[in-house]
């Protein structure tokens, strides 16, 4: 079991992966952030084309913050949710000061693209320590090796608890493998995410980016 180093500066992204199960659990964990949410959010759920549209159509309609599908070479703003196109991995990437993202159809991972683990290894790159990764309902194991990276870089990790998951295959092979800090029912984890930010303020990078 990896041991869980405890970090403690400040958070600058949040990154979610998701699968069976996500649309719904999207639409309970994202209204209720506020409209000041400090943090850029990016997500990989796995849908095909044009499915990821509609999914971050609707969700823009539910929730305080902006929801849009990702692009490749946008910048990243605090306070907007992006959603990986369906049948695209999308990552980041440091371009000067402003985290950008980068989509691509390189093979798919764990049979799927677009997979977390491409998005999560990228964000333990670019944010290190200063990154939460969240892993929802889903089949299968992408996001572990992710998961591992972010934790390897400092990074924290939660996951959503069996009894609110869907199917307990993403979620629950990171909790067995020892790389989650707190495995939390889905209706409590929003609370707790917004906690673990507010507890660690963004500062240099993140800051920088509001500013602009």
């Amino acid at each position: 079991m990896a041991r869980i180093r405890i970090p403690t500066g400040p958070i600058e992204l949040l990154a979610i992966g998701v699968s069976t199960g996500g649309p719904n659990a999207l639409a309970d964990l994202l209204p209720p952030l506020k409209a000041d949410f400090p943090v850029p959010v990016v997500i990989v759920q796995h849908m095909p084309a044009m499915f990821t549209k509609l999914l971050a159509e609707r969700l823009d309609t539910q929730c305080q913050l902006r929801v849009r599908e990702g692009t490749d070479g946008e910048g990243l703003e605090p306070g907007v949710i992006y959603i990986a196109p369906g049948d695209f991995h999308m990552s980041v990437q440091r371009r000067g000061v402003t985290p950008t993202l980068v989509l691509t159809q390189d093979p798919p991972e764990n049979s799927c693209r677009p997979a977390v683990d491409v998005l999560f290894r990228s964000v333990a790159t670019v944010f290190g320590p200063h990154a939460l990764g969240v892993i929802l309902t889903g089949m299968g194991q992408d996001g572990l090796r992710g998961c591992q990276a972010m934790v390897d870089h400092g990074g924290r990790i939660f996951v959503q608890d069996e009894a609110s998951s869907v199917v307990w295959g993403m979620p629950g092979n990171v909790a067995r493998a020892g790389l989650a800090q707190k495995v939390l029912p889905l209706d409590v984890m929003g609370a707790e995410i917004v906690r673990a930010i507010e507890r660690h303020r963004p500062v240099g990078p993140a800051a920088e980016i509001r500013a602009e």
